[in-house]
């Protein structure tokens, strides 16, 4: 028989076919063979690289240990300090006020359980804008500056556990030349409860005999502003941090969430933030703690340089920076009669809890009245 050139390749796939029907084994590993070539030619090629978060090396630390750092912050007995306090966002932004005191010096002095006394002074010139006391049970404020209108020089009272949301809400228009403005009743200042710089600043112990506590981690992605700018890659990264809740129960026995501290677990182990919950669930203060610095002339107390408070509910944010960490004093007694501000000024008082009082009650004769009504047309 004469094979020509020409009927080679037929007789080669003529054979090919013969052999796979014979032997059908063949054919499953043809069609597998001819479906990883698929696979692999998609795979193999090459595709442009992408910047993605670095992901940074983390310690570790155990929840005695986490509670054991909370409790060394919770030695600090009292301190007095001159400071840099910066205002920002607070509910006054559109009258100017939070723009005027936007940087201000200040001396802030906070003895445990709860009190504080602060004085905010005015850049360079060292007059008071404002100063406020607490006692651990209620608060006083007296607002001695207000751009030079005088309408918002105060003298506010009030209690530290109360929600005078309800007095922020009710607003009153003002005339201001051919214009009406809605102003808040609460000036900027009563906002600034001095209770919460004390939440702040003097963290309150961990107490396993009482309070139950949990520890979980997290990975949050974070930017350096100032390497971003230069297009550095490692710009982006992957931070770990343990979470340390801490649960309280309630007068029936239920447990809720009460604190929430934040630890960075790079470079070592060490508090960053601390969050403190209402009896909702909803954030009260979010604090932010800067790097550790040593603190007093001797360098004995090892804590925050910086802390940064966010009260969402009053909307306000306030950083809080050492002037001079090694001019800080820690440890002395103060005198109750310290942390109860005396209206020296002769200013006029605004009583919150008296106001609160008369606004419920207006709201309440309201909502009967509407109750009424209802009845009637039904």
């Amino acid at each position: 028989m004469k094979v020509f050139l020409g009927q080679q390749p037929h007789l080669l796939i003529h054979q090919n076919r013969l052999m796979l029907k014979h032997k059908p084994h063949l054919k499953i590993i043809a069609i597998i063979l001819i479906a990883l070539a698929v696979l692999l030619s998609g795979c193999i090629k090459v595709k442009k690289t992408q910047k993605t978060a670095t992901l940074l090396d983390t310690s570790n630390a155990t929840k005695a240990q986490l509670i054991a750092k909370i409790n060394r912050f919770a030695k600090v007995s009292s301190m007095r300090a001159k400071m840099d306090l910066k205002f920002e966002d607070n509910s006054f932004a559109k009258q100017g006020i939070a723009e005027k005191y936007k940087t201000a010096n200040s001396e802030i002095v906070v003895q445990r359980p709860s009190k504080i006394l602060l004085k905010v002074k005015v850049p360079f010139v060292g007059t008071d804008v404002a100063q406020m006391t607490s006692n651990g049970i209620t608060f006083r404020v007296a607002i001695l500056q207000d751009g030079g209108s005088g309408k918002y020089k105060k003298f506010v009272i009030g209690t530290n556990k109360a929600d005078y949301s309800l007095l922020q809400e009710k607003v009153t228009e003002v005339n201001t030349g051919d214009s009406k403005e809605t102003k808040k009743n609460i000036s900027a200042f009563s906002n600034l409860r001095p209770q919460h710089f004390t939440d702040a600043i003097l963290i309150f112990p961990a107490d396993i005999s009482k309070n139950r506590y949990t520890v979980s981690t997290i990975l949050q992605e974070e930017i350096n502003v100032k390497r971003l700018k230069k297009k550095d890659p490692t710009a982006w990264v992957l931070r770990g941090y343990y979470l340390l809740d801490e649960f309280v129960s309630d007068d029936k026995g239920v447990q809720k969430i009460k604190r929430r501290f934040w630890f960075d677990r790079v470079g070592g182990v060490n508090i960053a933030r601390q969050q403190i919950f209402d009896s909702k669930g909803e954030i009260e203060s979010d604090i932010v703690y800067g790097k550790i610095g040593s603190l007093t002339k001797n360098g004995g107390f090892q804590m925050p340089l910086q802390v940064t408070l966010t009260r969402p509910r009053e909307k306000y944010k306030v950083t809080l920076k050492f002037q001079s960490p090694k001019s800080v004093k820690i440890g002395k007694k103060y005198k109750d009669i310290a942390f109860v501000l005396k209206n020296r000024w002769q200013l006029e008082e605004v009583d919150l809890d008296k106001k609160l009082k008369e606004v419920t009650s207006q709201q309440n004769l309201v909502i009967g009245v509407q109750n009424k009504e209802t009845a009637a047309n039904d």
